[in-house]
């Protein structure tokens, strides 16, 4: 502690502590290699790094005993003869245990390397000595935390951003690797409003919420919209919907599930195209898909959902007459009865081709809003037919 004076010992025992520097080090390092089995896992190189460390701290302390005016700030420059990449193979845990074995190791010697008579204080020296290199261990982790969290939320934030416009080139696959999601699958994209609140908390939240389920997390607040990219995802719908309480007040729309996150463009634009129209829907679910909100999308001049729309409803339709048929008088009638007199069928018959409309499209007409989806599916294909027929006869 600042102020505080420590135990400095006789010049014979600092001699002596001089002296055996070096062996004291080999035996830490040599305990080391024999108590765990993390450090002989280590690469060679980081087994030197190590022992540097080990050499570093004894030389620390010796010159912390000589000289009772050092500061504890002394103590973290211990870890400078390493480098910042050292504290990725080594956690803060396996840390504490170098430090340990060094003490123990230093703590055996005590009495052979002592002045006579000063073997309790030199004892005494190495433990005040050692609670002040874990605290100094504890910043430097500390420091290389906060340091590589502010880079990983930036590079959160650039795969995100890289997501939302459909890139998939060799940046974004070094990125997505350096994050961990290379071997992601089952991902899908989600957007909504961001809720109150700093960007880093929000952002934090959810992943936290996600990370209880078992779901893989990259998130970032973009303006006003929270924006997830969710990975191992069984069921996106309902996934979100565990997670809606992370976003704001307002529609949350999901995008379809892909295989992985480089794939993922085509659901954040079903995701972002789909927040853009919710509000023509009201009574929409939160949260619902993208492919739910394909009759708004298309309105608001979205030409993917325009071309879904043609795929999933019209082409099925028009390829039985008497399905395309029955669909349009049933939209103008919005009655069983009225669409049997204007088709002169009978109502069970009405009834079995909107079971049949059903099956083959995915609608049920007698829905309003799928009843809706497939009058502007049907409104579209029109006003495309006559573009269609110029481009055939150019």
């Amino acid at each position: 502690m600042p102020g505080t004076r420590r135990p400095r010992g006789t010049t014979a025992t600092r001699r002596r502590l001089e002296r055996n520097a070096g062996q004291l080090a080999t035996s830490a390092v040599q305990r080391m290699d024999a108590q765990h089995e993390w450090y002989r896992e280590l690469s060679a190189e980081d087994r030197s790094w190590v022992g540097l460390v080990a050499q570093a701290g004894i030389a620390s302390f010796i010159a912390w005993y000589r000289d009772p005016t050092s500061t504890p700030a002394d103590i973290v420059d211990v870890f400078g003869t390493a480098p910042r990449e050292l504290t990725r193979s080594i956690s803060l845990r396996r840390t504490l245990d170098l430090v340990r074995t060094v003490i123990e190791e230093m703590e055996s010697q005590v009495e052979r390397i002592a002045a006579p008579g000063e073997g309790e204080e030199l004892r005494t020296a190495v433990l005040h000595y050692s609670r002040e290199i874990a605290f100094g261990a504890a910043q430097v982790y500390a420091q290389a935390a906060e340091t590589r969290g502010a880079w990983d939320a930036r590079l959160e934030s650039l795969v995100v951003d890289a997501v939302l416009r459909g890139e998939a080139d060799d940046s974004l696959q070094s990125r997505v690797a350096a994050l961990g999601w290379d071997g992601v699958t089952a991902v899908s994209v989600a957007a909504g409003e961001a809720p109150q609140g700093g960007s880093a908390a929000v952002v934090d939240a959810l992943r936290s919420a996600a990370a209880d389920r078992g779901i893989e997390c990259l998130a970032a607040v973009q303006g006003h919209r929270l924006v997830a990219v969710l990975g191992q995802v069984e069921d996106p719908v309902r996934t979100v919907t565990d997670l809606a309480d992370h976003w704001g007040q307002g529609p949350i729309v999901v995008g379809p599930r892909v295989p992985h996150v480089f794939a993922a463009g085509r659901s954040a634009r079903s995701a972002l195209s789909g927040l853009d129209a919710a509000r023509a829907w009201p009574e929409a679910p939160r949260p619902c898909s993208g492919a739910e909100l394909l009759g708004e999308r298309a309105l608001a001049g979205d030409e993917r959902a325009r071309r879904a729309l043609a795929e999933r409803v019209h082409r099925p339709l028009a390829s039985s007459a008497q399905l395309l048929e029955t669909a349009r008088a049933y939209l103008a009638s919005g009655s069983l009865e009225a669409t049997a007199r204007t088709l002169y069928v009978h109502p069970n018959t009405v009834r079995y081709r909107l079971g049949r409309i059903t099956d083959e499209t995915g609608y049920d007409l007698t829905d309003g809003h799928d009843a809706f989806t497939v009058r502007i599916a049907l409104a579209v294909a029109l006003l495309d037919a006559p573009r269609q027929w110029r481009r055939r006869t150019t």
